[in-house]
């Protein structure tokens, strides 16, 4: 053992710039197999498989998570948090109350599209994921009940009950990813989010004045 390697503990560390290119690595992996599993679900895909047609190693896309369970939750927090990250600053470039309740409609309907059919059904039974499923459900009701209630303190909206609006759009956009109110109506995802858009505020509008 030479010095340098003693008085490291052993091991040489790597360089920082080895450490950069490893993280953008697995950033690379992790988005193109989010790619891939928001279009086809996870329940039958592998590690092996996926590992092929990224054109990786086993060993390499491990190193993005240890288990197939961690990497479909890590897909499915990213896709959140990306899409939230888009809507919020799409929304702080409105100023009007009423059409800042659109816009976040709009943009979670334009995200949520992205997920297949596939994706919905396995996110939605396989627990771990169910969870952040219903954790960023939650977090849009009440993103909506603040920005009516906003809109309801500037005097762009008449007084609701922000909480009861809010837990009414969560269940519709939940509906309308299912596919529930797909199939009874006919619309495409982005056509009923644009409805749902329409019928809040329509629901909001102050009453005209005699």
């Amino acid at each position: 053992m030479t010095a340098i390697s003693g008085a490291l503990g052993g091991t040489p560390r790597r360089s920082p710039r080895r450490r950069t290119v490893d993280t953008a690595r697995i950033a690379q992996l992790l988005a193109q197999a989010g790619d891939i599993v928001l279009a086809e679900g996870f329940t039958t895909i592998t590690m092996d498989q996926l590992a092929q047609r990224l054109g990786c190693s086993k060993a390499t896309l491990y190193s993005a998570a240890g288990t197939k369970e961690q990497l479909v939750q890590t897909i499915t927090r990213r896709f959140f948090q990306t899409a939230t990250e888009q809507i919020e600053r799409a929304v702080a470039e409105e100023p009007d109350p009423r059409r800042r309740i659109r816009t976040y409609l709009t943009g979670v309907g334009t995200a949520m599209r992205v997920q297949s059919p596939a994706f919905y059904d396995d996110m939605v039974n396989y627990e771990p994921t169910a969870r952040i499923y219903r954790k960023n459900s939650d977090a849009a009701a009440r993103r909506v009940r603040e920005m009516i209630d906003d809109g309801v303190r500037a005097g762009a909206l008449r007084d609701v009950n922000g909480t009861f609006a809010g837990q009414v759009v969560a269940l519709a956009i939940d509906a309308v990813q299912s596919g529930a109110l797909l199939r009874s109506t006919g619309l495409t995802a982005g056509d009923a989010f644009s409805e749902l858009g329409d019928l809040v505020l329509d629901g909001l509008n102050r009453p005209a004045g005699p």
